[in-house]
């Protein structure tokens, strides 16, 4: 059992920066394959970053690459994503999910899920 719990959410300006923080329970967060996903209103959830368990792989959805970076500090137990260069259509609930699996990319891949964090970006 992982519990993820989100944090660094809030209202930033275009062209502005957050980082998220997903704090996860337990002594397997190494052996787990790291997500971010995100879910506007009115929109499925979709992919955003997601990084394999020794951090030595990384992959973005098209849209955040460049702006995006996500990374684990497997000592911690805690993944990042670091969000630059905001725009509005960024604005979501951002989620910390964590997977067994081996691909990353579908949602249904992931076993534990955190509660979210709101990311608004004001133009």
């Amino acid at each position: 059992q992982v519990q993820l719990v989100e944090s660094g959410g809030g209202l930033v300006q275009a062209g502005g920066s957050l980082r998220l923080s997903c704090a996860a329970s337990g002594r397997t967060f190494s052996s787990y394959t790291m997500g971010w996903f995100r879910q506007a209103p009115v929109k499925e959830r979709e992919f955003v970053a997601a990084i394999r368990r020794n951090g030595g792989s990384t992959y973005y959805t098209d849209s955040v690459k460049g702006r995006f970076t996500i990374s684990r500090d497997n000592a911690k137990n805690t993944v990042y994503l670091q969000m630059n260069s905001l725009k509005p259509e960024d604005t979501a609930v951002y989620y910390c999910a964590a997977s067994l699996g081996y691909g990353p990319f579908r949602s249904y891949e992931y076993n534990y899920w955190g509660q979210g964090t709101q990311v608004t970006v004001s133009s």
